[in-house]
């Protein structure tokens, strides 16, 4: 088992981990009383698929075996250990949510990818795009870091080095909305990770206070301009024309 891939899995059931994904779940707002189908790509530990599992009929798409091996299994649903290979045979308009999170940041042919993660969706159907943002890295990179030079690279356009998945090329919001356009509406963008990732007091983390009120101030400033500039995630829902 890689160690990168073994310290990330140990990452999202820490109290910051756990927090990326109650905030996400939050800005989803996917209703429980009518079952949906559901295709998360790239879905490595399948967290987001197991826990819409238990009310909807969810395909989770993971290439990567060690991720596989360490994923959620508390509820029921598909997964497909390939990626673009499976996306290519789905038929049109399967689906009527998609997940796409933190993947488009490492692959070399994004647009096909997006092209088909479009085509595979209903009409009025919903893509779920969840992205590094730009200002938030160089934030990352500068403050919890305590990177300059790693932060001033990012800023002049370099690339970040991940120990998991090699070089990560940070697109903008912009990119992608003008890629879709014609065929999906941007319906939101929200910012993840806005304050809880720049302090290195991770004891405090572990209280329920801190834990309480950090989550009401993410969920307070995440619809906010001002926030979604500097998080370290910028969260885009799409809906098909």
């Amino acid at each position: 088992m890689t160690p990168a891939i073994e310290n990330y899995r140990k990452m999202v059931e820490q109290p910051w981990g756990r927090m990326f994904y109650e905030l996400l779940f939050r800005q989803l707002s996917i209703p429980e009383d009518m079952r949906l189908k559901i295709l998360d790509f790239g879905a490595g530990f399948c967290i987001t698929a197991g826990h819409y599992a238990g009310f909807h009929d969810v395909t989770a798409l993971e290439p990567n075996e060690e991720m596989r091996s360490l994923r959620i299994t508390d509820n029921d649903y598909t997964l497909i250990g390939q990626g673009m290979e499976y996306l290519k045979d789905l038929e049109d308009d399967s689906f009527d949510i998609v997940f796409c999170h933190n993947v488009l940041e490492y692959a070399e042919e994004r647009e096909t990818i997006l092209s088909e993660l479009v085509r595979v969706l209903k009409p009025s159907g919903m893509l779920s795009v969840v992205k590094h943002n730009l200002c938030g890295r160089v934030m990352g990179s500068a403050v919890l870091a305590d990177d300059p030079g790693a932060a001033l690279e990012l800023l002049c356009g370099g690339k970040e080095e991940n120990s998991m998945f090699g070089g990560r090329e940070v697109y903008s919001n912009e990119w992608i909305e003008s890629l879709l356009a014609g065929s999906m509406t941007l319906d939101a963008v929200y910012g993840l990770r806005v304050f809880f990732g720049l302090s290195s007091n991770n004891e405090i983390k572990y209280t329920d206070e801190w834990y309480r009120s950090m989550l009401e101030l993410e969920t307070k400033a995440y619809s906010m301009d001002e926030f979604k500039k500097i998080a370290f995630f910028n969260h885009l829902m799409f809906r098909k024309n």
